[in-house]
């Protein structure tokens, strides 16, 4: 899968929104890649307009990483209004893409 293929669609994905690495892959046109999904995402540049803050796992919470990446991942999803339950995740009806393409569900917040 190239990494462009993964970047075009988390470009896609709507502020206040999220995927997960399975969707993108997926929609990328590389169904049951979502680890090559991460390894994408890891590559991206520091200086990056690609927004990768809305990529989370399947169960709705942020991947572990080392450094600062998932405090900053969780500030960034939070200022574009998406929220957190106590146990860390996210409502993925609530703020998930579609599962049947890249349309947004409709929130139930």
């Amino acid at each position: 899968m190239r990494h462009e293929a993964v970047y075009e669609v988390v470009r896609q994905i709507p502020s206040g929104m999220v995927a997960s690495y399975g969707q993108v892959a997926a929609l990328a046109g590389s169904p049951g890649s979502a680890r090559q999904v991460g390894y994408a995402l890891a590559a991206l540049p520091d200086s990056s307009n690609v927004p990768w803050h809305r990529v989370l796992n399947a169960r709705g919470t942020i991947s572990p990483r080392p450094g600062g990446a998932v405090i900053t991942q969780r500030l960034r999803l939070e200022r574009e209004g998406v929220r957190f339950g106590q146990d860390g995740r996210v409502d993925l009806e609530a703020y998930g893409l579609a599962q049947e393409g890249n349309e947004p569900v409709e929130r139930g917040v």
